[in-house]
């Protein structure tokens, strides 16, 4: 009956398409339980590796680029003329402090001394008879036998023959001089430059400014090195002892390390020794000096080099591996690791390099995680799975010797 009555009531194609779309909702609801059950889980956190940063106190370095000047350079010219006679050096070797380098003819010299101790001769004779004559002229006049006028007379002849004896003299310490002129000696230790002059040549000597070069000198130890560095560096290195202290010293005194052009590492030691007494008006630098010590002879006049200079007292900081750290347009900055393992930006202040670490002025704390390896899987907001540094990492064999 009900169902002759719902055929009365409805058509059979409504009847149909009802059941039809029933069933195929049911289908439909079928195989979404089926693709839900089959889709597969979320993927981990990306595992990185991360580490505190490191604690160290600091001294601030200012690096400049100067060159070595020798404490000493000398050039070797002659003080008498003559004919250059003979050379007792080899070119660039070392010489110590009163070595033959250079003699000059000497017969000429040594006639012209014989000449003068002639004549100093001659005057000791003439001074011995005014010294006697004015002895007889003496004991005369006591009993009126000569005149007075006689008598000073015999008193000038005698201040005569002094004046004659001393200007032999002096004549006789010339010559000498002259003669001990010829041989040149080394005024300093050190390295000597190649030879000018070979012998058989004329050399002009004396005072003028036309007299022959025949050879320079530079000492080679202890060295110095030259620098400059601006007004702001200037009032850094003579605060450097802390305020109340003397500021006389203007920076003297302060250890410094300098590297060679082919060298990596600031292993030379050495100091301040020198600033000057002004600063250039035209550069705004102001120069300085330091000396090393120079026992094997490497460092030479001339020569480049790298000097450090302690800018800061020491003070406490942090350090980050270099590699750590990105770069925002000119902000710097690390990914670190909050407690809930998600990514977060810092940005910082920096400082010198240390080896392979960066010092932190700013803009960490000592509890801080920071990513140190894995940096293209994070993130800032990204939650990662936070290794610390040497962890080994998860599912990787163990190392030899270590425990699992």
């Amino acid at each position: 009956m009900n169902g002759a009555r719902i055929d009365r009531e409805y058509p059979m194609q409504f009847v149909f398409s009802a059941r039809l779309s029933v069933g195929l909702m049911l289908a439909l609801a079928l195989a979404a339980c089926g693709e839900a059950a089959q889709q597969p889980a979320a993927p981990p956190a990306p595992p990185v590796t991360v580490a505190n940063p490191v604690k160290r106190a600091i001294t601030d370095q200012d690096e400049y680029v100067g060159r070595f000047v020798a404490v000493d350079a000398v050039e070797i010219r002659a003080r008498v003329s003559g004919y250059r006679e003979t050379i007792h050096f080899k070119d660039g070797e070392l010489v110590k402090k009163g070595d033959l380098l250079f003699t000059v003819d000497q017969r000429p010299f040594v006639a012209a001394l014989e000449l003068a101790r002639a004549d100093l001769a001659r005057a000791k004779a003439a001074l011995d008879f005014a010294v006697a004559d004015l002895n007889r002229a003496q004991s005369l006049i006591g009993r009126q036998t000569i005149s007075e006028q006689l008598y000073e007379q015999r008193i000038q002849a005698k201040r005569s023959a002094d004046a004659q004896f001393a200007a032999a003299e002096a004549a006789v310490r010339n010559a000498q001089l002259n003669l001990e002129f010829t041989e040149l000696r080394a005024p300093v230790a050190g390295r000597i430059g190649d030879r000018r002059v070979s012998p058989g040549n004329l050399v002009t000597g004396g005072t003028a400014g036309n007299t022959t070069l025949l050879a320079t000198i530079v000492s080679i130890d202890p060295i110095r090195f030259e620098f400059t560095f601006d007004e702001a560096a200037f009032l850094r290195y003579t605060r450097i002892e802390g305020p109340g202290q003397e500021l006389e010293p203007r920076g003297r005194g302060l250890p410094v390390e300098l590297k060679l052009l082919d060298e990596q590492q600031f292993s030379h030691k050495g100091r301040i020794d020198f600033v000057d007494n002004a600063i250039d008006q035209s550069t705004g630098t102001i120069r300085g000096r330091a000396v090393f010590e120079n026992a094997k002879g490497l460092f030479t006049p001339g020569m480049f080099a790298r000097i450090r200079v302690p800018g800061s007292p020491p003070y406490d900081a942090f350090l980050v591996p270099d590699a750590a750290i990105g770069t925002e347009q000119v902000r710097k900055f690390v990914y670190v690791v909050d407690a809930e393992n998600t990514v977060r930006q810092k940005y910082l202040v920096l400082g010198s390099l240390q080896g392979p670490l960066r010092v932190v002025k700013s803009g960490l704390a000592a509890e801080d995680k920071v990513i140190v390896n894995g940096l293209m899987r994070a993130r800032p907001g990204a939650k990662v799975t936070p290794m610390p540094e040497g962890a080994r990492p998860p599912g990787a064999p163990a190392a030899p010797g270590q425990k699992k």
